[in-house]
């Protein structure tokens, strides 16, 4: 292909029927990319094409890497890459290479670590300048069209001053350059190695009970989720939830931590657990009711660009969303308030109404910005904030009245609760929802009930979300990606089973459409069928990265695969069958080979080292928008532990161990690989917390929820309710088995993966022809009397692993492996 056509389009930034810009992107699947394709910009997306012109012209390459929904890359889009004299210096001078951080994060991590070390900060867009060897050499994020000056100073250069000084320098000091970025990467280098070398010395026999300083002990277990909570309370924003100032960003790992944490405080009887929870539950409480919220639509926006939760960056992105809904089930099923319940279906909900493939998968991203009818191009959250005008007109007088009490609109614009959000006076005379009150407040102003004012403002949500409907829709992001799959995945499936502890059951209160749990597991159904057929080679046995219009030629990376394994575990465990948990078993051996640090000390890299243009192989160590691949890993490895012990060491002659002891040995490793970050400052991987309370309460508890010959297996109503049962309680060290004794490939799978837990059950019903179907609560080698009553079975697994009052242990006859 030509390296810059020029054609008649009506689809490029030109008005129709003038010239516009085609170029290699045109030919891409990304739809950040496509974004790109009639920029007069010679773009070349990351490859061999563009290292190898870079080396025969000797031409740096300037690397921009952004993301289809991100405000900031449409702003230097329009200032900078749909301007002809910006794109000829670039054309001139450099081989400019465009990348989307979603298809290709291994790129993104990389030249991110060099320019957060030399800036002191990172952000999308991101702009880096490399030499031909691909090795950075100057780098930044946004850069403006004109040099920004504040005081008589220049504060940040026009992004045309920069490549004009860049392009001098590379004239008259290239060597000098190339030998600067040779440099930089061999300092990034060895402060990896330096990282690896110190966490491999710290490791040792971290299998071992009391392992202190060779190994996370589970004392030091405990001591982390202490620290972790020790150290957010110290950020806690006790008036407005969060944890510290703005902007505010969810970060569903910190709550999963505090939840925890208070579940450990529970098993200890520590002091402090209430508070835990309160801290949890406030910060779930104050972001729902905020703006960061979509009241109309459901599902969150990126973050709030004020204290208040209440201005958002405008953008949806999948990988918040099915993780903010896995956070407000837990809330749910500790405290049993329907309002959590409610934000997991509007979540939910939003994700299978407006984000789904029409094979199941689920789609990435909606933009920030969309066409603003009055402003005659787009603006950020144009689709989303209303004048007070407006919503009078659609509701009239008596409901509107009520509506922008409910939601603190005002006639003038409620965008200003804070300084900060409304920095760039976008939003005059806007509004963005916010509940700033209780609704019984509201209602009682209006001389309604509550109950009167919900239902009421739900049909007022439901008609303005039809109004909002007729809007242009901001661009949506079709690409499906793995790792945010397996998130929806694990979402839909854990939802599909918890929430039939709803009292009473949900109805339709919009944006939530009221539909049985079971809806949201033949959801987690098509979704993992998805990935299956289109993200997952047979062939190869490797995962894809994403798909869109086709499989990405990316291969997956470590957090795809762990997202992955965690979603079909969760799968299973929902009675989705054992098919799934077979394949996270597969997933799961595929990542340990590809990723795991064997030579260091343990853990995962992020990549699988084997291309040689991405320079560096990175083990993160930050839990942040999305946990890093060892944290979701360590507490998969856990579970799989207990669900596949195996049936003993050297099966079959083979020496090896059986695979729960191997899957137990990574976990710990995994957990000892991080130690250091663990026990000084937690709050950097709050989700590896989550995985030191498993390793408190290894053995887990497997619940083995069993269905005899005869009783209409495991999609019977009794089997069912107590499938329901056993995920109605907060109980993260739990691992459930489901076994069909009437299904003979159900028998032998479990005959051949734990067989002590198939041979309990059967010895049980062999004793008790009569009873149906039963639950079977196991810890420390010993069960609890079997129960066919599903309140009992919620009861026992909430009460933290400390056997029910009056509830004798039941001693097994065979000690469960992995248990």
């Amino acid at each position: 292909m030509a390296h810059m056509m020029r054609a008649m389009s009506s689809g490029g930034h030109e008005p129709s029927g003038e010239t516009v810009y085609t170029n290699r992107l045109a030919q891409e699947q990304s739809p950040y990319l496509l974004q790109h394709q009639h920029n007069p910009v010679d773009w070349y997306p990351w490859g061999p094409e563009a290292f190898e012109k870079a080396r025969k012209e000797d031409k740096p390459i300037f690397l921009s890497v952004g993301y289809a929904t991100c405000h900031w890359c449409h702003v230097m889009e329009r200032e900078s890459f749909e301007c002809g004299e910006t794109a000829a210096l670039l054309n001139e001078h450099y081989v400019a290479v465009k990348v989307d951080r979603e298809e290709r994060p291994d790129v993104d991590r990389v030249y991110m670590s060099y320019v957060q070390a030399v800036s002191g900060r990172g952000g999308w867009p991101m702009s880096v300048f490399l030499t031909p060897d691909l090795e950075p050499m100057y780098g930044g994020t946004y850069y403006p069209k004109a040099d920004m000056v504040q005081g008589g100073e220049l504060v940040m250069p026009a992004f045309t001053t920069v490549l004009r000084r860049l392009a001098a320098m590379w004239r008259t000091n290239r060597e000098e350059m190339k030998a600067k970025g040779t440099a930089i990467m061999s300092q990034l280098q060895q402060a990896l190695e330096q990282d690896a070398v110190a966490a491999a010395a710290g490791d040792g026999d971290s299998d071992a009970e009391g392992a202190g300083a060779r190994g996370l002990s589970r004392d030091e277990c405990g001591v982390v989720l202490g620290q972790v909570v020790e150290q957010l309370a110290r950020r806690f924003d006790a008036r407005l939830g969060g944890f510290g100032g703005a902007p505010k960003f969810p970060r569903p790992a910190e709550i999963n931590a505090l939840l925890a944490a208070h579940q450990w405080a529970k098993v200890t009887g520590a002091a402090d657990a209430v508070e835990t929870l309160h801290m949890a539950v406030f910060t779930l409480d104050k972001m729902a009711a905020g703006g960061m919220y979509d009241h109309l639509g459901g599902g969150f926006h990126r973050y709030s660009v004020d204290e208040y939760w209440h201005v958002p960056h405008f953008e949806k992105m999948t990988y918040d969303n099915p993780q903010l809904a896995a956070t407000y089930l837990d809330a749910f099923l500790l405290g049993g308030q329907p309002r959590h319940a409610r934000v997991v279906r509007g979540v939910l909900d939003y994700l299978r109404r407006d984000m789904t493939h029409a094979e199941g998968g689920v789609f990435s991203a909606e933009d920030a910005d969309s066409f603003n009818t009055e402003a005659g191009h787009k603006t950020e959250g144009a689709f989303y904030v209303w004048t007070h005008k407006e919503v009078m007109a659609a509701l009239g007088p008596q409901r509107g009245a009520l509506f922008s009490d409910a939601y603190a609109l005002k006639p003038q614009g409620n965008c200003t609760l804070s300084p900060r959000s409304d920095p760039h006076h976008e939003f005059g005379g806007k509004n963005v929802p916010i509940m700033l009150q209780p609704l019984a407040e509201v209602a009682a102003k209006h001389g309604l009930t509550e109950a009167q004012a919900e239902e009421t403002l739900a049909g007022c949500r439901h008609e303005l979300h039809a109004l909002r409907a007729q809007r242009p829709r901001p661009q949506l992001d079709d690409k499906v990606v793995a790792a945010w799959n397996g998130m929806v995945i694990s979402a839909y499936a854990r939802a599909s089973r918890a929430l039939a502890a709803e009292k009473p059951p949900a109805t339709p209160c919009w944006p939530v459409d009221g539909a049985p749990p079971a809806t949201y597991l033949e959801a987690a159904l098509r979704a993992a069928r998805f990935a299956r057929q289109h993200l997952w080679d047979a062939g190869t046995r490797r995962l894809r990265r994403s798909f869109c219009k086709g499989p990405s030629s990316v291969g997956a990376f470590a957090d795809d695969y762990a997202q992955m394994v965690c979603g079909l575990l969760d799968l299973y465990e929902a009675g989705g069958g054992a098919e799934w948990l077979a394949w996270a078993a597969e997933l799961q051996g595929v990542q340990d080979a590809l990723f795991w640090d064997a030579a260091g000390a343990g853990g995962y890299f992020s990549t699988d080292g084997r291309d040689p243009a991405i320079r560096l192989r990175i083990r993160d160590e930050y839990d942040g928008a999305e946990p890093t691949a060892s944290s979701v890993s360590a507490a998969n490895l856990a579970r799989l532990a207990a669900l596949l012990p195996g049936a003993g060491a050297g099966a079959g002659g083979s020496g090896q161990p059986p695979p729960g002891a191997e899957y137990a040995r990574k976990a710990a490793r995994t957990l000892a690989a991080f130690r250091e970050q663990l026990l000084q400052a937690p709050i950097v991987m709050p989700q590896m917390a989550v995985a030191a309370l498993l390793r408190l309460r290894t053995p887990l508890r497997q619940v083995i929820v069993a269905a005899p010959k005869g009783s209409g297996g495991l999609h019977s109503p009794a089997a069912s309710a107590l499938l329901d049962a056993v995920h109605g309680a907060y109980a993260p060290d739990k691992a459930v088995l489901l076994l069909d004794l009437g299904d003979d490939a159900c028998v032998q799978f479990w005959r051949a993966h734990n067989p002590q837990a198939l041979s309990m059950a059967e010895a049980h019903y062999a004793a008790h022809a009569g009873d149906g179907p039963l639950v079977f609560i196991c810890q420390d080698y010993t069960c609890q009397a079997p129960t066919a009553d599903p309140e009992r079975a919620t009861r026992l697994l909430a009460a933290a692993g400390a056997p029910a009052a009056g509830a004798a242990p039941r001693p097994l006859d065979v000690k469960l492996p992995g248990m």
